[in-house]
């Protein structure tokens, strides 16, 4: 007998190949056998009928180093169909981190990956691994690149001395070592974004001729993505190194149409030459980051203390709001989304939380200010520990870069202390499926699936991971297309409750309703996650009774008996089902 039978599913196996009806057998967390299995046993068999079958969905850029610290960590991914998520992007890892600079890059890393917990080991990847509490979920980590300067050389702008390689290269390889999953690039980000092409290449030295995949955010996304594109092809031709463009886009509206169709073309021909490039994409509109990066390169040398006092200099605003008129020398956020396109979510100081979700251009007219002092005022004041939403992109880009087989599905989720998180964080892989599959209809089924398994699990070399086969990891997601849901504003205020459990009710059931859509209470519970409560029947007197306005509450009504069960079990008498 197998531990594990989904029996009558329809299966999208994640290579690319249209739906199949079958079974799937599952023994001591491996597929063993898919296909028609009428004879088989199990000890657990879930009913599949009317479902798709598909392998556990992977997202190979997240931002949840530390949030994976935080209680009931897991529980946003699982629900949206993640069962392998991969942190450290953008240069930005939790690990490894030199003692003597972890304050310095913890404050760095905070808008983006939330505060450090003291308990978070950061010396070595093999020390951040080890003191990682369980996940519900596949963990995996980059070592990003970004931290690996900074703690060789802080946040200077000063060209690199041979002992700061030399540190680079021994923490590069260390971590590696310890089970980083490849190195992540944030050229758009401090300290990166002073590197020189050449010194970026000295940097990398020593993955030279190997295969172990370097993901990179592009030194610009707007007006000179494809010159940071043709940076990095470059980089990927002389070192002879696999390279994956994260959250490839072109921002700006005067971009639109033009950037990406080229840079996919360039990356088309670099895979022509044998180059093993790619990309991915999250598939919405506006990006978040932080604030900070409305602001030249140049500007954040020295840390956020430096950043924070070279903000209050009058002189150094003068000149940054001609910088950002001119915007020719760098991503000029401001200009490319508009001070109305710029919100923020994420501010830490009593006095500033009404201002959550505000525009920077709502702020300013509120406080009599020009939007740039405003901006930087509140920089000053958070000590710029402020994240945002910019919009930025286009779906029709969006698209473009779906369409593209050289393209995966990402999130890039940000996990901030507090605020109001982007979507992205709850609802991206069901936005996918439900937004660009079943209404636009601009990817087939299997093509969606593919770009969520088999293509991240393949960048970044994820073994057993990605495929519906035999021999593979029983990571799976069964699951109704029609029902999925972006739900983000459910899952949000279920994290505002930080006591107690949340428990299911399923409400208004009718047993000839479940047998047309073959499905059960239990599913419910499975796909919500969450212990039931009650179920309250269907009940035809529930309109008349709001019609007539009399309360439903004689124990003759069905509806009314269930509510009093609900009742009843919370004050802790046991108290079985309703039989429907």
């Amino acid at each position: 007998m197998i531990d594990l039978l989904i029996r009558d599913g329809t299966v999208v196996d994640g290579t690319g190949r249209a739906p199949y009806a079958a079974d799937v057998a599952v023994e001591n967390g491996k597929i063993v056998e898919v296909g028609q299995l009428p004879e088989a046993h199990a000890r657990r068999v879930i009913r599949a009928r009317g479902k798709l079958v598909t392998p556990g969905f992977i997202d190979i850029h997240r931002h949840a180093d530390l949030a994976a610290y935080r209680p009931g960590f897991g529980q946003p991914e699982l629900r949206q169909g993640l069962t392998t998520i991969v942190n450290g992007n953008c240069g930005l890892s939790a690990a490894p981190i030199r003692r003597s600079r972890r304050a310095e890059i913890a404050a760095y890393l905070q808008p983006i990956c939330g505060q450090m917990p003291a308990a978070v080991a950061t010396d070595s990847l093999a020390a951040y691994f080890e003191n990682q509490p369980d996940a519900p979920l596949h963990t995996g980590m980059l070592v990003g690149a970004g931290v690996l300067r900074a703690g060789a050389a802080g946040y200077a702008l000063e060209r690199l001395e041979e002992k700061h390689y030399k540190a680079i290269h021994k923490a590069m390889e260390q971590a590696l070592g310890d089970g980083a999953l490849g190195v992540s690039l944030g050229l758009g980000y401090a300290p990166e974004c002073f590197y020189t092409t050449e010194e970026l290449m000295r940097a990398l030295a020593p993955l030279a001729g190997q295969s172990i995949p370097v993901t990179v955010h592009m030194r610009q996304e707007g007006g000179g993505v494809l010159e940071a594109l043709e940076e990095m092809l470059t980089v990927a031709r002389k070192l002879r190194i696999p390279v994956h463009i994260s959250h490839l886009k072109a921002m700006g509206r005067s971009n639109w149409g033009v950037k990406i169709p080229r840079a996919l073309s360039m990356l088309e021909q670099a895979r022509q030459e044998g180059l093993e490039v790619g990309c991915d994409a999250y598939p919405y509109t506006a990006g978040s980051t932080q604030l900070i990066h409305i602001l030249p390169p140049d500007l954040l040398t020295g840390g956020m203390e430096a950043v924070v006092k070279r903000l209050q200099d009058k002189g150094v605003r003068r000149e940054l709001a001609a910088r950002i008129e001119r915007g020719d020398d760098f991503d000029d956020i401001a200009k490319l989304a508009g001070w109305d396109g710029i919100r923020l979510t994420s501010l830490h100081c009593p006095e500033d939380h009404p201002y959550q979700g505000k525009s920077i251009a709502e702020i300013a007219a509120l406080w009599g200010q020009n939007p740039l002092d405003c901006c930087c005022d509140l920089l000053v004041r958070e000590h710029c520990e402020i994240t945002m939403v910019d919009f930025m992109a286009s779906e029709e880009d969006i698209v473009t870069i779906l369409q593209s087989p050289l393209s995966n599905v990402i999130s890039d989720a940000t996990y901030p202390t507090e605020g109001m998180p982007h979507p992205r964080v709850y609802g991206t892989f069901p936005r996918l499926i439900r937004h660009f599959v079943m209404e636009k209809r601009v990817l087939s089924l299997e093509q969606a699936v593919r770009k969520m398994t088999a293509l991240p699990a393949k960048a970044l070399r994820l073994r057993g991971k990605g495929v519906l086969a035999e021999g593979m990891d029983a990571d799976l997601c069964v699951f109704d297309p029609a029902a999925l849901r972006d739900a983000q504003r459910t899952v949000m205020e279920l994290e505002r409750f930080p006591n107690g459990k949340v428990h299911l009710v399923v409400n208004r059931v009718a047993k000839k309703l479940l047998r047309q859509l073959h499905t059960t209470i239990d599913d419910a519970m499975d796909a919500a996650g969450l212990p039931l409560l009650g179920v309250v029947p269907e009940d035809g007197d529930i309109p008349r009774c709001l019609n007539q306005g009399v309360p439903l509450c004689d124990d003759n009504y069905y509806a009314a008996r269930a509510f009093y069960n609900i009742a009843r079990r919370i004050a802790g008498y046991k108290i079985p089902l309703m039989k429907i």
